[in-house]
């Protein structure tokens, strides 16, 4: 089996990268090859990354409160594009009322702050597309 891709993304005006920077670094210790895009990402550029990458998993962090927003976008040009079956993740201040919607529209894995590094690797391995 080949190595996962990881696309790590901080989507909308939010500018606080380290959180995203510190997972970043996780995943690839943990033998994952990471591709962070970046701040302030659009859907578009995620999804136009995770093609161009081949991604198996997207990380989004989000701190900003523009999940509802943000998400709904993402997962609609994931689904456009044959990308439904890449994992995606979300990290960051995600209100619990907002969590069975975010699960509904196709969100994976939903990790708050605390979130122990381990928990989020295991969880990708575990639920990451297999490809050869």
């Amino acid at each position: 089996m080949r190595t996962l891709r990881v696309v790590i993304a901080k989507p909308g005006l939010d500018g606080h990268d380290r959180g995203a920077k510190v997972i970043a670094r996780a995943l690839r210790d943990a033998g994952m090859e990471v591709i962070y895009t970046g701040l302030r990402q659009t859907p578009e550029q995620i999804v136009t990354a995770a093609l161009q990458e081949d991604a198996d998993v997207i990380g989004l962090s989000i701190l900003s409160g523009a999940h509802n927003h943000i998400v709904p976008r993402l997962m609609e040009r994931l689904a456009a594009k044959g990308l439904s079956d890449v994992l995606v993740l979300i990290g960051g201040i995600i209100p619990d009322v907002d969590v069975p919607k975010l699960k509904e529209i196709g969100v994976k894995g939903i990790f708050l702050p605390g979130t122990p590094m381990q928990e989020i690797i295991d969880f990708i391995n575990t639920h990451a597309r297999a490809r050869a």
